[in-house]
């Protein structure tokens, strides 16, 4: 929540106190003549929530001095010094003691220097600081309480001269303004409304006038006053061109403190750091300079202008991650169907590469499977049979194992026909294991079909290794 903010009219033994504690929210209240002011002040800042942040203090115009002075134009001189130099010839009090500040007016560069100083005594501003401290607050600013009614102007004001009357406390404070700029202020006693004319027009002078264009009239009895006053002057009074903001701000003041309450509502709205702030430096709060807020703002518009290009960035890659992913899922299922037909074709590939080596080996399985069941007696049968690129070998059981010796031994297919196991009887059979080689090379196994048998000289008949029949 935003801290509300706090003006504080100091006026004779009487606080005022403006609080805009948000949009169209106003606390006012008066802490009059009382034993321990600041003990007073601090518990009606509690009562109404107002317990937290600083206070913006408005003086009276009879403690200040306020003065235009002209000075030379020199390059690389100190103005401050010069304007306290030349303050001693206006202020009724010690230099040494003088607390002041000023503002450039406007002038052309044929024209010599002009400047507004605002001078007050020392234990001015001493008691007001006092009195926060009291009350257990700090001060945020320390200004001339009728200087801040410029705040509530309206923000587009036509160059005109405008003098404005504020009545409060049985005086009128009058500020001499070129549009909304502050030229000069006077505080004068005026009884009724014609004296105030009388006395606006001995103003005049001050600011080297002949007439004004404008003339408004605000504060005490503001209303009543009008009429009586443009009737001396001969020009119409109307009330100041207040800001829209304020108008209904300005309608929550009590009927019998609009003076003081305008002035404490004018000191709470003005500026954080107004243009004439009497507030000692070390008690004034930190406030960022000129060049401190063009680095911040560059260092910001770096660091905004880094975020974005990063976030451009990951925007893109997400994009472009977003459409690979698509891409992806798309495609997934070709490349599922592709995969398929790898392993497919491995597998046929693997088929074939077994059908490869057994053509290549000769091993001629199912002739030799064949020819196994013919040989073999029918009181014989196998277990498991092993063929390789080197020969035979047979697992079973037989009525007689020896048997089958001769009768592998007479295959046109196998050599070395012999026993890899003593024969061991089970069941009424005997339990054999038998490993033949081929009779011929691997590589040169013949087929099923054999060559025509041919005659021996001795009229026998020979196979194909010269075996006889």
């Amino acid at each position: 929540m935003t801290p509300a903010r706090i003006g504080v009219f100091l006026h004779d033994r009487r606080v005022t106190v403006a609080a805009l504690t948000g949009r169209d929210r106003l606390e006012h209240f008066v802490v009059e003549e009382a034993e321990d002011l600041a003990r007073t002040l601090a518990a009606e800042l509690r009562t109404r929530g107002l317990a937290s942040g600083r206070l913006r203090v408005g003086l009276d115009r009879r403690l200040a001095v306020v003065k235009a002075i002209e000075l030379p134009r020199a390059d690389g001189v100190d103005v401050a010094r010069m304007i306290g130099f030349d303050l001693e010839r206006h202020v009724p009090f010690p230099p040494d003691n003088t607390r002041f500040d000023w503002i450039e007016l406007p002038s052309s560069p044929a024209e010599p220097r002009r400047v507004l100083a605002v001078a007050t005594e020392g234990r001015t501003v001493e008691r007001p600081l006092a009195l926060l401290a009291g009350a257990r607050r700090r001060p945020a600013t320390l200004t001339v309480a009728c200087h801040g009614l410029t705040a509530l102007l309206a923000g587009a004001l036509p160059t005109r001269h405008a003098i404005w009357a504020h009545r409060h406390d049985g005086v009128a404070d009058l500020l001499f303004l070129d549009g909304r700029t502050l030229l000069t202020s006077r505080q004068v006693a005026a009884a009724d409304a014609a004296e105030l004319a009388q006395q606006i027009r001995r103003s005049l002078p001050v600011v080297h006038w002949s007439g004004t264009d404008d003339v408004w009239l605000s504060g005490d009895d503001a209303a009543a006053w009008r009429i009586e006053l443009s009737a001396s002057l001969g020009v119409p009074v109307p009330a100041p061109p207040y800001a829209a903001p304020f108008h209904s701000l300005i309608a929550m003041l009590p009927a019998d403190n609009q003076g003081a309450g305008l002035l404490a509502l004018a000191v709470a709205a003005g500026p954080r750091s107004p243009a004439l702030n009497l507030l000692p430096g070390p008690a004034r709060p930190w406030t960022p300079s000129r060049a401190q807020l063009v680095t911040a703002r560059t260092v910001a518009v770096t660091a905004l202008l880094g975020v974005s290009l990063a976030l451009v960035h990951v925007i893109r890659i997400e994009r472009y991650v977003g459409r690979v992913t698509a891409e992806i899922r798309r495609l997934e299922p070709e490349a599922k169907a592709v995969d398929s037909l790898t392993d497919e074709l491995g597998r046929k590939r693997r088929v074939l590469a077994a059908l490869t080596a057994a053509e290549d080996g000769r091993v001629q399985a199912l002739p030799m499977l064949r020819e196994l069941t013919e040989t073999l007696p029918a009181g014989a049968w196998l277990q498991s049979l092993v063929m390789d690129r080197q020969g035979v070998e047979l697992t079973g059981q037989a009525d007689n194992a020896s048997t089958l010796i001769p009768l592998l031994e007479a295959s046109s297919r196998l050599e070395r026909v012999e026993f890899t196991s003593p024969v061991t009887k089970t069941q009424n059979k005997e339990q054999f294991r038998i490993r033949a080689a081929w009779e011929v090379p691997h590589h040169q196994i013949p087929h099923l079909q054999t060559p025509h048998p041919t005659l021996s000289p001795e009229g026998r008949v020979r196979g194909p290794a010269g075996k006889g029949r």
